[in-house]
């Protein structure tokens, strides 16, 4: 350690045995990177429909209300909510009834049903 003479502060010393404020300038290094570079184009994506996610919560909701009055086990209703919100809300609502549809086939919800679920994601999504 080295302990200068109007100074209580010490600083470590390295191996060649000056300070670590040895009055040499610092190294200053640009990156290639750093420089700025033309701005990317944005690419035009259409909107698509997805579930709003401010209003999960009475999608979710009337969703259950379906759901419990429909023929679908509890434990199989549970994963099918769960995904076809994910779907909803991340992908787009076509490919949410798409899911839902598939379900529709297997016997598992009524046309009814599917008719009340296509219209409450309807209900519940927005263009983004």
């Amino acid at each position: 350690m080295v302990v200068y003479k109007n100074s209580t502060r010490k600083l470590p010393v390295t191996k060649d045995g000056t300070g670590m404020g040895s009055g040499m300038p610092a190294k200053t290094t640009t990156s290639p990177n750093s420089q700025r570079s033309k701005p990317k184009t944005k690419e035009a994506t259409r909107k698509q429909s997805m579930l709003n996610t401010h209003k999960l919560a009475p999608f979710k909701y009337d969703m259950n209300e379906i759901l419990a009055a429909s023929q679908m086990d509890e434990a199989k209703a549970s994963a099918f909510l769960a995904s076809l919100i994910a779907k909803a809300s991340r992908q787009s609502t076509r490919e949410a009834k798409d899911f839902v549809r598939t379900y529709l086939d297997s016997g598992d919800l009524s046309k009814e049903e599917f008719d009340k679920i296509c219209r409450l994601m309807d209900k519940y999504s927005k263009y983004r």
